[in-house]
């Protein structure tokens, strides 16, 4: 079995050379696809586009799909360790150089196609984004398969869930941690500034508008007052959030069809906030880890039917405990990776993975999914040329006298704002 780190462009980890796990590439392909669908579709079709904050839409599953598979492919990489400390080392330098990649794609640099310029003021860039959360992820997930897994003697017989309760352990207690922070921390009031240019309302000398936003809260869950943004402003700093959080497309909000919050809108709705934040990187690892259960079972049983049994029937009670949590009142939340969203969207992670696999592994069924395997195999360089718009950008550069004809250009004003 060839194994690989997904997002890795080609540069795969080889470590044994048998039968590739083809329906994992299909998977890996399935999201790089869904992912550039919603990117780009999104703005015409507001329903599939990510849920303004509560709630759940098509966009909101890619992230978990993404960290399902890097645990998946982690279970196969490391199943046979010799240096642990070597191991070590080398998944942190893979993470870090995803984690600066994502830097660089997602921190301000590139200025996207609706300005033809680039550069970064480094006192407002973004160090967070889908490739660093994948990042952080990825080294949780690894450091827990090099360290806590079994190394001597893996009898089936007892079962996967119990050789590895190590990795149950430090899942709950990432959960707990998670939990604690999310409710138990103190919200107190703080604010923000945005350049003046953005609101008239608020006559200042300098050239920013200062907000205040009240909140005095504790375990609050709305865009305003939870901790998780709040942790993120203390240690991140507020110019270094994303500032165009999904919650201004909210009704509260009034924003316009080009993006302008209304004056009387509250706040917090000119406020930025993260969406792959500290605190939710928590809940994203835990995505991680259930993926690395998948590839256990991968490793110990043999048996297709087996390996179908054992997880559909973990994937339906994942599916079962996110509901029943959602009815609760933990809401669906993708900004906020809560429990019921990590356990409802890697339960459909799961689900498909099987079904991919009985069609591609066990089947062989392949004539209608090599498209998306190839996608799978080259997916951090498509996701740097097409998802991150590094292609799109490249295009627009070749113009007809003036920069603004381009055929870039001309798509956007014909076909999206109209």
């Amino acid at each position: 079995m060839a194994d690989y780190v997904p997002l890795s462009g080609g540069e795969e980890i080889q470590t044994v050379r048998k039968t590739r796990l083809t329906s994992l590439d299909v998977f890996r392909g399935l999201s790089i696809a869904l992912m550039i669908f919603v990117d780009y579709a999104g703005s015409i079709l507001p329903s599939i586009s990510h849920s303004p904050w509560n709630g759940i839409h098509l966009a909101d599953f890619v992230m978990p799909f993404f960290l399902f598979i890097v645990g998946v492919s982690l279970a196969l990489v490391y199943k046979n360790i010799s240096n642990r400390v070597l191991a070590t080392w080398k998944a942190t330098l893979r993470a870090v150089k995803l984690f600066l990649l994502g830097v660089l794609l997602q921190g301000g640099y590139f200025h996207g196609v609706n300005s033809l310029t680039y550069g970064v003021d480094v006192e407002k860039i973004r160090w967070v984004g889908i490739l660093q959360r994948i990042s952080i992820a990825y080294i949780i997930a690894a450091l827990c398969e090099i360290w806590f897994s079994p190394r001597k003697s893996r009898d089936v017989r007892v079962g996967v869930f119990k050789s590895y309760y190590f990795h149950w352990f430090f899942t709950f207690s990432l959960s707990t941690i998670y939990l604690g922070l999310l409710y138990g921390l103190y919200v107190p009031d703080w604010q923000f500034k945005v350049p003046q240019s953005t609101s008239s309302s608020i006559s200042s000398n300098s050239s920013y508008a200062v907000y205040k936003v009240k909140c005095e809260v504790r375990g609050d869950l709305g865009p305003a007052c939870n901790s998780a943004g709040m942790i993120d402003r203390y240690v991140l700093g507020v110019e270094h959030l994303y500032m165009k959080p999904g919650y201004r497309n909210l009704e509260e909000c009034n924003t316009t069809r080009n993006g302008q919050v209304s004056e009387n809108s509250p706040s917090w709705c000119l406020a930025p906030f993260d969406p792959e934040g500290i605190l939710s990187s928590f809940t994203a690892a835990v995505t991680c880890i259930i993926g690395l259960h998948f590839g256990h079972v991968l490793i110990h049983l043999e048996d297709h039917k087996y390996r179908l049994f054992h997880w559909l029937g973990f994937s339906v009670s994942l599916f079962a405990l996110g509901v029943f949590l959602t009815f609760t009142g933990i809401p669906l939340n993708k900004s906020l990776y809560t429990i019921s969203y990590m356990l409802l969207t890697s339960a459909s992670a799961g689900i498909i993975f099987c079904v991919l696999y009985l069609l591609v592994d066990v089947f062989e069924y392949r004539c209608l999914t090599t498209p998306l395997e190839w996608m799978g195999r080259h997916s951090l360089s498509i996701f740097v040329l097409v998802a991150s718009n590094i292609g799109v950008i490249a295009i627009q550069g070749f113009y007809w006298k003036y920069p603004e004809n381009n055929i870039i250009h001309w798509i956007i004003t014909r076909l999206v704002h109209q």
